[in-house]
């Protein structure tokens, strides 16, 4: 997302990943662009970062544990962004709530409580004082197009790796997760991103 944004719009920026591999494709990325002189990223833990200067847009994207949820998160990220800024937060919700703890649990949730429903999602920002100014919300196709690309790379990579000691693991895995997918996941829960701004 950096990397094109720095290409179609000219932005600067750091990004924060806890993953190696990604970190090293998103650089690749910034070569691949021709913006690696306008991107930086930073293999690590973005708990508690502060950028050393003001930035026009914050974002976390899937990760707001970093701030111990939505609202330090939003607070963490608040400490980096100029007046008249704008913060992004990727989370889920729930699209219905889940009638039993064991069908969160079949969303990859901990419990019910984990996530709210879109319009106490919405809310909470407000309660928070902000406005949310737009959004992007996952549909079903699109959860499908992310999940079935996990199961095509776990795929190959059993094809790869068969005598690998996670082999069993990954089998295992792709053999559940799209009927997992299909009964929970796609049912149940939402994910979108939201563009915020302070009151």
């Amino acid at each position: 997302m950096l990397c094109t944004w720095a290409r179609d719009h000219g932005f600067i920026g750091t990004g924060i990943d806890m993953s190696q591999l990604f970190t090293e494709q998103a650089k690749l990325r910034a070569e691949e662009l021709g913006v690696a002189d306008r991107v930086e990223f930073i293999h690590g833990d973005a708990v508690g970062y502060v950028s050393d200067e003001k930035v026009g847009v914050a974002a976390c994207v899937g990760a707001t544990w970093i701030g111990g949820g939505v609202a330090g998160t939003i607070e963490l990220l608040a400490r980096s962004l100029c007046t008249g800024g704008i913060i992004l937060i990727g989370e889920p919700y729930w699209r219905q709530l889940p009638p039993t703890e064991d069908v969160a649990k079949g969303c990859l949730a901990n419990s019910i409580s984990d996530f709210l429903m879109l319009p106490e999602l919405l809310a909470s920002f407000g309660h928070l004082g902000y406005d949310v100014v737009e959004m992007v919300l996952a549909d079903q196709d699109g959860w499908d197009r992310y999940e079935a690309a996990k199961w095509l790379t776990m795929r190959r990579w059993l094809e790869a790796n068969p005598d690998d000691e996670l082999a069993k693991d990954v089998r295992a895995q792709l053999t559940s997760e799209p009927e997992r997918h299909a009964a929970y996941t796609r049912e149940y829960l939402g994910w979108g991103v939201f563009a915020l701004m302070p009151r």
